[in-house]
């Protein structure tokens, strides 16, 4: 079983978790850390190591849903996917919106995290769309 970590600059992750719950429903399998202002990075990095630890209980792998890329949430979250001692293993994806997160319920089951980010990220590609005029009206209760 996959668990996953949405890490965040503010309060961005819990607001997608709860987001999530008002949409979906729980996702037991998602916990979050943030980075805030009064903890800072060192802060962070305790926090994150908590939930990574929490995370880990009973897991096949941790996937780390991170708001950007490169950023402090980012760089903690990598330090754990490519330390060779970490186990179970995990994997790190940048960029989390409330459609990823609600997919991750999709690939949960599997027990190899790296299929898992490979899976969620071609699951979340058709999300990401422009609006377009129709040509013909649709009702709203479909």
């Amino acid at each position: 079983m996959i668990h996953f970590i949405v890490a965040s600059h503010g309060p961005y992750a819990r607001a997608l978790l709860e987001s999530s719950r008002m949409v979906y429903g729980e996702l037991p399998h998602v916990r979050t850390v943030t980075l805030d202002e009064q903890r800072g990075i060192e802060g962070f990095k305790q926090d994150f190591a908590a939930v990574m630890a929490a995370a880990r209980e009973g897991a096949d792998g941790v996937l780390v849903l991170c708001d950007m890329q490169s950023g402090t949430p980012w760089n903690v979250a990598c330090h754990y996917a490519f330390s060779p001692d970490c186990s179970p293993p995990v994997a790190v994806l940048a960029g989390v919106n409330l459609p990823i997160l609600l997919l991750s319920d999709e690939v949960t089951e599997h027990t190899d995290v790296d299929t898992a980010a490979t899976l969620l990220l071609e699951m979340a590609q058709p999300t990401l769309v422009k609006a377009a005029p129709v040509s013909s009206l649709t009702p709203d209760d479909f």
